[in-house]
């Protein structure tokens, strides 16, 4: 049997399908409006609640990983929260930032400088490596504010 046989066999099955199915409908619309025409309001009925309970329409919001420089200015902003009072933590040691602690700490001034508010100017110091990614943590240094010349490790991500 060849190709086109089996195309032309299927087609046909199809057609007789589609016929009696028009068939039984027509039928039942005759014998029964009322339930054949609640059938096609429910088929628009599911056909509206499935359109209309698609995805959001705003793309989502992604960050860019920047091509960070040595020496440049940039300011320290978190991606990751809409929350504009949120500190960004400034640690001694790259890779810290999980096991922070405040409660170790000497003095209001070292506090208040492990906490740098977002949108603070800072300049990069340097780079460090992270599980396999590239300039996963920079070193900077505060240009602005009572914790000027501050310098300390943040996520690269952070840096904007």
């Amino acid at each position: 049997m060849s190709t086109e046989e089996n195309d032309n066999k299927t087609v046909d099955a199809a057609k007789e399908t589609a016929g009696k199915a028009f068939s039984v409908a027509m039928n039942l619309k005759e014998k029964n409006p009322k339930v054949f025409f609640g059938a096609i309001g429910g088929v628009v009925l599911l056909l509206l609640v499935i359109m209309m309970s698609g995805g959001d329409s705003k793309p989502p919001i992604t960050s860019t990983a920047k091509n960070l420089v040595t020496g440049q200015r940039y300011i320290l902003k978190n991606p990751n929260t809409y929350e504009v009072e949120s500190p960004i933590q400034l640690v001694a040691v790259p890779g810290a930032i999980a096991a922070f602690d405040d409660s170790e700490d000497d003095g209001k001034k070292v506090e208040s400088c492990r906490r740098i508010a977002q949108g603070t100017p800072v300049t990069i110091v340097e780079f460090q490596d992270f599980a396999g990614k590239k300039n996963a943590f920079v070193k900077v240094q505060i240009e602005d504010g009572d914790c000027k010349g501050t310098s300390g490790w943040v996520l690269a991500i952070d840096v904007q």
